[in-house]
């Protein structure tokens, strides 16, 4: 006898599946719906949306038969389903809602797709229709590769580690070959990418507004996203430009190049969460179509769980006293070739001569380290002291602070070799400036 568990793929959406009612003269209707959601071993739902005919008819008889496809196989089953109820609120319309609005706004339709519940049908019978391929096997073993990768990342030593562990178990583990994360900054609302892989341009810097696009959408709700349908044709690019925040032109620009594909064909976002606590949000795309499966979706959940933890326990713990003093042991640079170093207060930006470099508390932290070298000759400093730097105005609680140090380390690497920031013991770090610099501060 078929379990509804076997045919997840039949809920992906890639083919799109039918519903067929009757009001209560028994006049039949039938209709396309976008996607038939799995609920658990005895239900599925489908989106309210729109007060159309099947919406009617199932109001005045509940009974319906819904017929879904197997994209990888082609084999089609008939649902005999019994309508029980509509959830307004909940886990299960949560998560509904937002992948809906994620489409939404990747299309631009966010005012018009908008989920007014979930439909909860109880499947009292599956009848198979044609069964053309069936019993493809899987690939792999899900299991077996999520212990894979979870062995992979209990090695990391630091932060900087653990992120690159992610890429390469996503890489060596899942053969996933475009993947970004991102870090979330939930006092600005924003995402900031912190590493990435499979990209010509790594993006380290760039930003995404919560709530724009698959990426801000999953951190929005705090639930994974997962788009493969090949129709939905759409430059992701584009979307982030239409995005309230990012589509704003300052006056000097501060926005640092999205690395993500152009036009992916399937896309998968999954929060990073600590007790519901937002800390980042792993993405992985495909120039290929219905690439990531519910297989793929549970794995990186998993997986997530556990670099949440990491994350968590790779937290510098703070010492009670200052772990070092001021220093005056900064290098003699001649002041030959003297280069400007501008910060403009507003958003914290910071320019390397006219080049923009970064912002945000990244860009304010940098700002008062090299103020401070300027000033006092220091080199050595303690995450700690910055927590009680009241100048840098962090958060009182989850400022965050490892990971932005780690993305201004990531930035300077890229675009600065002259100022580093080296690692030099947990919870302390070093400055090492090998240019002069004038430092000039704008309004």
């Amino acid at each position: 006898m078929l379990k509804l568990e076997q045919l997840r793929n039949c809920f992906e959406g890639y083919i799109p599946s039918t519903i067929a009612t009757c009001d209560a003269d028994g006049i039949p209707n039938v209709s396309y719906v976008s996607q038939v959601h799995y609920v658990d071993s005895q239900h599925i739902a489908l989106t309210f949306q729109f007060f159309n005919k099947t919406r009617r008819n199932i109001l005045e008889n509940p009974q319906a038969t819904v017929l879904i496809a197997d994209p990888h196989t082609a084999a089609k089953y008939q649902l005999a389903v019994l309508y029980r109820r509509t959830e307004e609120s909940g886990s299960l319309f949560e998560s509904m809602k937002a992948k809906l609005a994620g489409l939404a706004s990747e299309s631009g339709m966010q005012d018009v797709f908008v989920l007014k519940g979930a439909d909860i049908y109880q499947v009292l019978n599956i009848e198979a229709q044609d069964c053309a391929g069936h019993g493809l096997m899987p690939a792999g073993d899900p299991l077996l590769i999520l212990k894979q990768l979870m062995q992979q990342l209990s090695q990391a030593q630091d932060l900087a580690q653990l992120f690159q562990l992610t890429m390469s178990a996503l890489q060596q583990g899942l053969n996933i070959e475009h993947a970004m994360l991102l870090i979330a900054d939930e006092p600005a609302a924003k995402l900031y990418t912190v590493e990435t892989v499979g990209y010509a341009n790594s993006g380290i810097g760039s930003e995404i507004p919560v709530g724009c696009g698959v990426i801000g959408t999953a951190a929005l709700y705090k639930t994974p996203i997962r788009v493969g349908n090949a129709a939905l044709d759409y430059n992701y690019l584009q979307l982030l430009h239409k995005c309230p925040e990012s589509s704003l032109q300052p006056s000097l620009e501060t926005l640092i190049a999205y690395p993500g594909l152009a036009q992916p064909q399937s896309q998968l976002a999954v929060p990073v969460l600590l007790c519901q606590r937002l800390l980042a949000v792993l993405y992985v795309e495909s120039e290929l179509p219905r690439r990531f499966s519910y297989a793929d979706e549970d794995v990186l959940t998993c997986l997530t769980i556990q670099l949440g933890l990491h994350m968590a326990r790779l937290q510098p713990a703070e010492p009670e006293t200052e772990l070092c003093c001021p220093q005056t042991h900064a290098e003699v640079i001649p002041e030959g070739n003297m280069l400007g170093i501008r910060y403009f207060s507003r958003d914290h930006s910071v320019f390397v001569d006219q080049d923009y470099l970064i912002k945000g508390v990244a860009g304010a932290i940098l700002w008062r380290l090299l103020s401070l070298y300027q000033q006092q000759g220091r080199v050595l400093f303690s995450n700690r002291e910055l927590r009680l730097d009241k100048t840098l105005n962090l958060p009182e609680i989850d400022d965050n602070l490892e990971t932005r140090l780690l993305l201004l380390q990531r930035r300077l690497a890229e675009r600065c070799d002259f100022i580093q920031i080296r690692k030099t013991g947990r919870g302390s770090f070093q400055l090492e400036v090998h240019r002069a610099l004038q430092l000039m501060c704008q309004a």
